[in-house]
């Protein structure tokens, strides 16, 4: 496939749950992405990382922003983020943005393209945690669904949506890797990209 690559399967996600479940308060803390973001307005989301504040010089807005900072979430979910540093110390990545992303039932992400400096030189990563029945998405011309225990990256920078077709919420760890130069998937070389930031590896 040329927009979809899957990286492992069968990933334990139990204690990523059970950090979920001791914080369940933490859903509606920050309503932010939903309420801003059109495409987004049927999911529920937790910032564990996030763009740095405040937007510096000549940012239109947070897309174009490549620092990240700790989310005031990320305290209740050591292993979360445990995890995004290990996939991004496997992959010779560093760790950007990350969040933790419910999908109402018998909705969807609705389509759209993430696009900005920000998204150009970096890969999206998807570690399905639940998801009834599979997730269903779709990225250009092609589509997979997604199981749980599975980790996904795939071209954000195509148009994509997704779909919950279950009763249940659909929930994603979603975060994003900066390469090491050559070792991209679907984000644009380092090398090409004016102004993008350095990769010393492990996730900065």
């Amino acid at each position: 496939m040329r927009h979809f690559t899957r990286i492992a399967e069968g990933v334990d996600t139990a204690p990523l749950l059970a950090e979920l479940d001791a914080a369940p308060e933490t859903w509606l803390a920050d309503t932010s992405r939903q309420r801003k973001v059109r495409c987004q307005r049927n999911t529920r989301n937790i910032f564990l990382r996030a763009p740095r504040k405040p937007l510096p010089p000549g940012a239109k807005n947070a897309n174009d922003v490549h620092e990240s900072r700790l989310a005031p979430a990320a305290a209740k979910f050591p292993r979360a983020l445990a995890f995004c540093m290990r996939v991004a110390g496997e992959q010779d990545g560093a760790l950007g943005r990350a969040t933790l992303v419910a999908l109402l039932p018998r909705s969807r992400v609705h389509p759209h393209v993430d696009a900005g400096a920000y998204y150009r030189i970096r890969e999206r990563f998807h570690l399905v945690l639940k998801s009834p029945g599979g997730s269903p998405l779709t990225a250009g011309d092609e589509s997979v669904v997604m199981r749980e225990g599975e980790l996904w990256t795939f071209n954000n920078k195509v148009r994509h949506w997704a779909d919950n077709p279950s009763e249940a919420p659909r929930i994603h760890l979603i975060f994003d890797l900066l390469p090491a130069s050559g070792r991209g998937r679907y984000a644009l070389g380092l090398d090409d990209a004016e102004g993008a930031p350095t990769v010393t590896g492990g996730g900065a």
